[in-house]
């Protein structure tokens, strides 16, 4: 059942590990964060957004990931629980704190972070504290980057990615680059190129293929330096530019919607979401471009929808709002 080219939402587990945190967002945008007069507090963390975003598109999301036993842990797990996503790959620290981030929205609603992790419950996430059984049930195993950045969680991260690929799934990782955590530009760069051959599908934004490729060239030719064979599917995202997509066999770009953005936070993971929810059952989709171009176009809309709105969560579509901003353009 397809809806102008676009298939139904899959009913397979997508599981999602890594970090959730708080962003504290300045009530005001276009200021620095010492000129802030107040914060309002928004949920956050890529891979939990895009647990969200999954769940919000009516797909069956999991979240995999260390919070806090404080008042903000337990406020995340009762927002995954909220909408809908499993958490039984949830666990709480007692030692440490949920990780926080004061996130500012410049005037062109482009983002600055800063970050509170010292360490925070994230980091902590040790291997044998991993829901081994959830994760071996997931169809689409979705991770980032930032734990890769220390131990034990690093540990966490690489034995639940090899669970899941030798329980058949799909790899999706999205390296979701925030540079200030890093040690160093190059420890974020080689750590992130140090898990690259086993994804099937990832992507990277405009900003992050100039990073990882030490070119300022937004082109198929830099883009497929990272190019890896056993990659599926390798997507660069262009902002209000759309994406681009490469595989074995095709390459294209689909076009952007154009909205008024008021805030970018989360677009990338909606789009990330979005895709995944519509490959899970059919990943020969990733063979098929005319299908996969339909399914990028929806993803498209999808990230396009959050950033009118101010924080990542609250702005993740439905399914129906997205295939309304389809309809109209």
């Amino acid at each position: 059942m397809t809806n102008n080219g676009v298939p139904a939402t899959g009913k397979g587990l997508i599981v999602s590990f890594g970090e959730m945190l708080i962003d504290f967002v300045p009530t005001e945008s276009g200021v620095s964060l010492a000129e802030a007069p107040g914060f309002l507090k928004a949920p956050g963390g890529a891979p939990a957004n895009v647990a969200i975003a999954v769940a919000r598109l009516g797909g069956k999301a999991a979240f995999v990931g260390k919070l806090g036993d404080d008042e903000f842990g337990h406020m995340l797990a009762g927002i995954l629980k909220q909408y809908g996503v499993t958490g039984e790959g949830i666990l709480f620290d007692q030692g440490a704190r949920t990780a926080l981030a004061f996130v500012t929205l410049r005037a062109d609603g482009e983002r600055e972070f800063m970050f509170y992790r010292n360490p925070s419950a994230d980091m902590l996430l040790k291997p044998d504290e991993l829901n081994f059984e959830l994760i071996k049930s997931a169809k689409v195993f979705h991770y980032g980057s930032i734990s890769l950045i220390v131990e034990p969680c690093r540990s966490a991260h690489l034995k639940a990615m090899e669970v899941a690929k030798d329980a058949g799934a799909l790899l999706s990782y999205d390296p979701n680059l925030r540079l200030p955590l890093w040690p160093s530009a190059e420890e974020a760069r080689k750590q992130i190129m140090s898990i690259w051959e086993k994804a099937d599908v990832i992507k990277v934004s405009d900003v992050e293929l100039e990073f990882l490729t030490g070119s300022p060239k937004i082109d198929d030719e830099n883009a497929l330096t990272l190019w890896k064979d056993n990659l599926k599917l390798l997507l660069v995202t262009l902002g209000e530019n759309g994406c681009r997509y490469y595989t074995k066999h095709f390459r294209g770009s689909v076009e952007a919607f154009h909205v008024k953005a008021v805030d970018t936070t989360g677009a990338g993971d909606s789009f990330v979401g979005a895709l995944l929810a519509k490959i899970v059952d059919d990943q020969s989709i990733l063979e098929d471009e005319q299908r996969l171009r339909g399914v990028l176009k929806f993803a498209n809309a999808c990230g396009a929808i959050t950033t009118t709105k101010k924080g990542a969560i609250p702005a993740l579509p439905s399914e129906s709002e997205a295939f309304t901003l389809i309809k109209e353009a």
